[in-house]
């Protein structure tokens, strides 16, 4: 099916609504793919005009929930278990293992989880430790359909393509059609929720964490908008808390006041005690 018609004053409007919303930025180069996945949307909902489209996301009563559908057509969810296993594994043994075992209970949050396979991960390590009922872990991602995957424990066999030996069995079982399910007891551990990163208020409505996993999010934001997560995020970090990003990332350039620390391998940024 041929793409809509998308001028560069459409695509500026366009793209700014969708960055004001999620964070996620299109820049000019981008044009010929964002109307192609904008123009199926548009068609779907009875548009033959990008214009109206707008218009209809922007002003409408019914706009607001067409937006955020709209934007989870347009988010990337490819992610898999045991993705980047080193940096969780540090965290894990270094970090909240040793808080659980001092009856702290740590909370730590994975922020943009797509479908689960990172917190779930996580919860697999700790269990695996005999420490996962005294930790607490938070998960979210702004797209329901991906959180109700999560909650399902519901995952395609690509997930399992980083998976170590001993783990399938005793966490995931094979379902039908090429799919596996994590056992219930892990699901269950992992508290699932829909937030937005680019809105303060509901990550702050979050409370407070002694760890944060906000990994391969931030290469999807222009650094204005970036600098403002990490802001946020760090403002929901406990006095001593970790901030972990993705190995390609670096906070270095958005000037914050987390401090990076390198531990086996892996950096984390610290946040300094409120004194």
């Amino acid at each position: 099916m041929p793409s809509l018609p998308m001028s560069p004053q459409v695509f500026a409007i366009l793209a700014a609504l969708i960055e004001q919303r999620a964070g996620l930025h299109y820049s000019p180069e981008d044009r010929e793919l964002m109307a192609d996945k904008v123009s199926d949307r548009a068609l779907e909902a009875g548009f033959d005009s990008l214009l109206d489209y707008y218009y209809f996301l922007r002003y409408d009563p019914a706009g607001a929930e067409a937006l955020d559908a709209l934007v989870d057509s347009l988010l990337v969810h490819e992610t898999y278990f045991f993705r980047e296993a080193q940096p969780l594994q540090v965290l894990v043994e270094d970090v909240l293992v040793p808080l659980a075992k001092q009856g702290r209970k740590p909370r730590v949050w994975c922020a943009a989880c797509s479908t689960g396979e990172e917190p779930l991960t996580l919860a697999m390590m700790l269990a695996d430790r005999g420490a996962l009922a005294g930790v607490e872990i938070v998960a979210s991602d702004l797209s329901p359909r991906v959180l109700e995957r999560a909650r399902a424990g519901d995952h395609n066999l690509r997930s399992l393509r980083a998976l170590p030996p001993g783990v399938e069995g005793r966490w995931l079982e094979r379902g039908v059609e090429g799919r596996v399910r994590v056992k219930p007891e892990l699901v269950d551990r992992v508290q699932w929720m829909r937030v937005n990163l680019v809105d303060e208020a509901a990550v702050a409505r979050l409370g407070a964490f002694d760890a944060i996993l906000c990994r391969n999010v931030l290469i999807y934001f222009q650094d204005d908008t970036a600098r403002r997560v990490v802001e946020s995020l760090a403002g929901a970090l406990k006095p001593h808390g970790q901030l972990l990003v993705g190995t390609s990332e670096s906070l270095m350039r958005f000037g914050t006041a987390l401090s990076c620390e390198e531990r086996r391998g892996v950096f984390f940024y610290n946040k300094a005690d409120a004194s």
